[in-house]
């Protein structure tokens, strides 16, 4: 599966600054706009990750998982 997320990516000077509407908190920067979308991919597996651990941290203990793919 492959998770598409949306990035607005402007330019500040010698650099490009990015940010992703999906994920609040997500943001990235770089030289070249390459770059720019490199860190901020990064920026949003670690966010992504950090929400999964917190959420299965405060599970009751008889709660299911289950996997649910979308698109």
């Amino acid at each position: 599966m492959r998770n598409e997320f949306t990035a607005i990516v402007e330019r500040d000077g010698p650099w490009h600054i990015a940010y992703c509407a999906e994920a609040p908190g997500a943001n990235g920067q770089g030289r070249t706009r390459e770059e720019c979308l490199a860190s901020l991919s990064a920026a949003i597996a670690l966010i992504l990750e950090h929400r999964r651990e917190d959420s299965l941290r405060s599970l009751p203990p008889d709660a299911q998982q289950e996997q649910v793919v979308v698109g």
